[in-house]
């Protein structure tokens, strides 16, 4: 019966997304949903960016084994992300009125910038994209009894097909969907734990620190290092993001722009807190799992349950979140190569073939990033590397061309080389420090050394 109610879903967000189709008369319409998304569906589809495999899955295993300082990347850093767009980027951004963010490094550097920044947009969303899909994997394993790689491929279709089909009004109308499915069927979940298991039982099991915010007062200059490292990876990190730059220009004026950000972000710490919640439940009441993989936590605790519609509503809820930021993570990277690497490649294209070009381009993202999917598994790790990467490598002449009166396109191209550069040579040298502190300094300097080389241009000038 679990299984025949989970099929019913899967095809039913199929069918909302054939349906959300009929709107998409344009590429406007396909990217950003013709720029129409009232302040409900702005804050869902902004709540549903992250709202996926590792906040429910990743963070929960994280939080059941570490505590609090095991996730304040994610919720607490995703939480933060959305804040900072809505005090500082989405009023600035919206009034640019521009269809990709790759667009943004070409009117304010170059063509040069503009293809280095969507190389590294692109490649930042194959790791997130291939969590979500192993995310799929596992709970359709769970659910179907199939083998890992045919819940993948399973879930990849559903996925990509209403993505493909409906652009960002699927992504749109099915993340209003999911996020009523998630709020309804996390909330009920956590009230029937909490009535079989009263909360003071459960916290009196943890250790002292488990609920520490903070490193300890003793902890050396290393362990606060990474500690903002924590922070900053997705707090950051996911600012220069195609995925959230598509979601403030789907809104329909910059007011609910700022208002669907902040609003989301509320909604996103409140709600992921219900997870974390969970796995202590999960951690006491069935201690074995956390012998197994404890990104099946959640899961196995609701196996456990005898209620059908407890199972129902959570991994109804489990596989909104899921599907919700993979169909948005799909279509980001996508709008980059049609918009900004493939476009220019045409002399008089037409929007409809642009359209035409950027539904190929879902394809081609969404087959790229399901061959990761088979080779990794650990979806913790795909989320957090993805955010490293547009952090130190785009976030800083992002920072710059809107906030710096004056900068230049050598001064940019410098600042992302120097970071990825200096990034992956620390992660190579397994650094005690997070690798992405050094990359992110290196981003800095290479900023201000460009500027000291390359003098701005009467073009970038104005």
């Amino acid at each position: 019966m679990l299984l025949f109610f989970i099929l019913l879903y899967l095809l039913f967000n199929v069918l909302l997304g054939l349906w959300a189709s009929r709107r998409v008369k344009s590429t406007d319409d396909y990217l950003l949903a013709g720029r129409k998304l009232n302040f409900p569906m702005a804050t869902a589809v902004v709540f549903a960016t992250w709202f996926g495999s590792e906040t429910l899955l990743g963070a929960s295993s994280e939080f059941a084994e570490k505590g609090i300082l095991g996730v304040i990347e994610d919720p607490f850093g995703a939480s933060l992300c959305l804040l900072l767009i809505g005090a500082f980027f989405a009023k600035k951004l919206y009034r640019l009125n521009l269809l990709t963010f790759g667009d943004f490094y070409r009117v304010r550097y170059n063509r040069q910038t503009e293809l280095l920044a969507s190389f590294f947009l692109v490649i930042s969303y194959f790791g997130w994209i291939a969590a979500q899909l192993v995310a799929l994997g596992i709970i359709l394993n769970l659910i179907v009894d199939i083998s890992l790689p045919a819940g993948i491929g399973l879930g990849f279709v559903v996925v990509v097909g209403y993505t493909y089909m409906g652009g960002m009004w699927s992504v749109s109308i099915t993340d209003f969907l999911q996020t009523i499915m998630i709020i309804l069927g996390l909330a009920v979940v956590v009230i029937s734990m909490w009535i079989k298991y009263p909360i003071e039982t459960i916290t009196k099991q943890l250790p002292p620190d488990f609920f520490r915010f903070t490193p300890l007062p003793t902890a050396n200059n290393t362990a606060w290092i990474n500690y903002f490292a924590m922070w900053i990876t997705i707090g950051l990190g996911s600012i220069p993001q195609q995925d959230v730059f598509q979601r403030v220009m789907s809104s329909k004026s910059e007011k609910v722009a700022i208002k669907a950000s902040f609003a989301a972000a509320g909604l996103y710490l409140t709600v992921a807190l219900m997870p974390l919640l969970l796995s202590l439940y999960a951690k006491a009441a069935h201690p074995h799992l956390m012998q197994q993989d404890t990104q099946l936590l959640l899961p196995g605790l609701i196996l456990n349950q005898s209620s059908l519609w407890i199972k129902v509503l959570f991994f109804g809820a489990l596989l909104s979140a899921i599907m919700s930021t993979a169909s948005g993570a799909i279509l980001a990277p996508a709008a980059i190569l049609s918009e900004n690497i493939f476009k220019p490649l045409y002399t008089n294209i037409t929007d409809k073939q642009l359209l035409h070009l950027s539904r190929l381009s879902v394809l081609f993202v969404a087959f790229v990033s399901l061959g990761f999917a088979l080779l990794r598994s650990n979806i913790y790790e795909l989320v957090s590397e993805s955010s490293a990467l547009s952090l130190v490598s785009l976030f800083v002449p992002m920072v710059a061309g809107i906030y710096l009166p004056r900068t230049s396109s050598g001064a940019a191209i410098l600042s992302m080389l120097l970071g990825m550069g200096v990034w992956l040579g620390a992660l190579a040298f397994n650094t005690q420090i997070n690798p992405l502190i050094y990359g992110l300094a290196a981003s800095v300097f290479g900023l201000g050394a460009g500027l000291l080389f390359w003098p701005i241009t009467k073009k970038q000038q104005a």
